[in-house]
């Protein structure tokens, strides 16, 4: 398919007006297994495959994508995508240009020491229910369940520029949850976190490093416990987050509002703005000088790591908060023109073939410290509260205000972890968060999360970003308890 994409893209490059085009052969192979209960839940396997191309022409984008099993049938697909970006051309109002890039050519692949697609069903299945039985089996249990998810997106990439390029990226997560109630209070307890578990850009290989049956007991322990634990008291106070809250934090409130094309304003009719304006860039004082935040698509094993992004920007690290100072966006070629940056972040990317590609996240990180070890944070603290694992969130359009419960937390006193509450929640402002960041522990604590499913677009796209953190302490938090 790449000698005839590349056939199609000089055909369309000829057309009067061209002055740019890519095509992204792409084949999408997903699994989802999860078992709740003794039973299982959902088994689902999904493949498509197809061709999605893009034409810039008298200034204005054309988007077309659609199976294609020959050249033909991507000839008519391009030809489409070039009558779209004519007719586009027609209304639009500001021509788009582009920052320049060099061409590009070569191969990407995840290391995969265990391929998941080659492994029978039946043993994933054993794999999840184990787990899932062993917490069924203990003291007022109401649900148990396990879960995983791998993907496979494989993509050929060529640009009317030179630019040729291909990668096999897989990525998965596994995790489980317990919920338990003594007829008073239902609480719950998950790992590694809930919504997409433990993530990362590697094989069947995570299943054996994320350890489900090693923390069963754990996590059925603290639950039950938690049904006995008082409500976290309203106060303000120091708060110590750990990785898997932090990385949900530096999602909505330094992510999202650094995408670049929410900044400029095209957004705001679905996804929301950003408070971090474009004239912000370089002066706005974002958190303490100890905050260091880069978009990062080289982290190892990250969610939002890649060889080139979906139009051919090689993967590249990119400093956004700088000693706590707002210093850069997520772009494209595209908002990169717009805002006067000589180039792209690279983080335009696509949930599939089938989707013309936007400006999104890839691994998002927070800078480790040299606050020392997790322990040492807690040492430090003489009063405050420890959180973690993320139950909920709300945040404004602007990416500014918000609130975000999680399932537990524990007094610290006098450098001590204590008791435990139930249903803590902490709010704040962006700002005025960050800026209260006064210490961030070193690498030997950085952990690497993610999501799966970050939606943003119209139509919506759901895709895969990561995150890395250690753990961090923030001074004067609101906190208190949902009920």
């Amino acid at each position: 398919m790449r000698d005839a994409l590349e056939e199609i893209l000089r055909l369309v490059a000829r057309a009067p007006g061209v002055s740019f085009a890519d095509a992204r052969a792409g084949r999408d192979e997903r699994e989802t297994v999860t078992v709740r209960d003794g039973e299982v839940e959902r088994a689902l396997r999904q493949t498509s495959s197809g061709v999605g191309v893009r034409v810039l022409c008298d200034g204005a984008w054309g988007f077309c994508a659609g199976a294609a099993a020959d050249a033909a049938q991507a000839e008519a697909i391009a030809r489409r995508a070039l009558q779209i970006a004519r007719a586009s051309a027609a209304v639009n109002r500001e021509k788009v240009r582009l920052v320049g890039e060099e061409p590009q050519r070569g191969r990407y692949e995840t290391p995969v020491a265990e391929d998941p697609f080659a492994l029978p069903l039946d043993r994933k299945v054993a794999d999840l229910m184990r787990p899932a039985d062993a917490l069924r089996a203990r003291a007022k249990v109401q649900a148990a369940e396990a879960r995983m998810m791998f993907r496979r997106v494989t993509t050929t990439l060529v640009t009317s520029e030179g630019t040729a390029v291909e990668q096999s990226v897989t990525h998965g997560s596994v995790g489980m949850k317990v919920v338990v109630a003594d007829g008073r209070e239902v609480q719950q307890r998950s790992y590694p976190m809930d919504h997409d578990g433990g993530c990362a850009q590697k094989g069947y290989e995570l299943v054996r490093e994320i350890d489900l049956d090693g923390q069963v007991e754990r996590i059925h322990d603290e639950a039950v416990a938690l049904l006995e634990a008082p409500p976290l008291p309203e106060r303000e106070t120091t708060l110590i987050l750990d990785p898997t809250q932090l990385a949900l934090q530096i999602h909505e409130s330094c992510g999202h509002p650094t995408e670049s094309d929410r900044a400029l304003g095209d957004e705001v009719s679905l996804a929301g703005g950003s408070f971090l304006t474009p004239d912000l860039r370089g002066t706005f004082r974002y958190g303490s000088h100890l905050v260091n935040l880069t978009a990062d698509a080289t982290t190892p094993f990250g969610l939002g790591s890649f060889g080139w992004d979906d139009e051919g920007v090689p993967a590249r690290r990119t400093p956004i908060i700088e000693a706590g100072r707002f210093v850069g966006y997520l772009t494209s070629r595209e908002t990169a023109a717009r805002l006067g940056l000589p180039a792209s972040s690279g983080a335009m990317r696509a949930e599939s073939w089938a989707r013309v590609p936007i400006v999104r996240m890839v691994n998002v990180n927070l800078e480790p410290g040299d606050g020392g070890s997790y322990e040492d944070l807690i040492a430090d603290t003489d009063d405050g509260v420890l959180m973690g694992w993320n139950k909920s969130w709300s945040i404004d359009h602007l990416r500014l205000n918000f609130q975000f419960g999680c399932e537990a937390a524990w007094e610290i006193k006098h450098g001590r972890r204590g008791r435990l509450f139930r249903n803590p929640v902490y709010t704040g402002q962006t700002p005025e968060f960050w800026g209260g960041c006064d210490r961030v522990a070193g690498v030997a604590d950085w952990r690497l999360y993610g999501f799966l499913r970050c939606g943003k677009g119209d139509p919506v796209q759901a895709m895969h970003v990561g995150h890395g953190c250690p753990p961090a302490r923030f001074r004067k938090v609101r906190v208190g308890s949902s009920r």
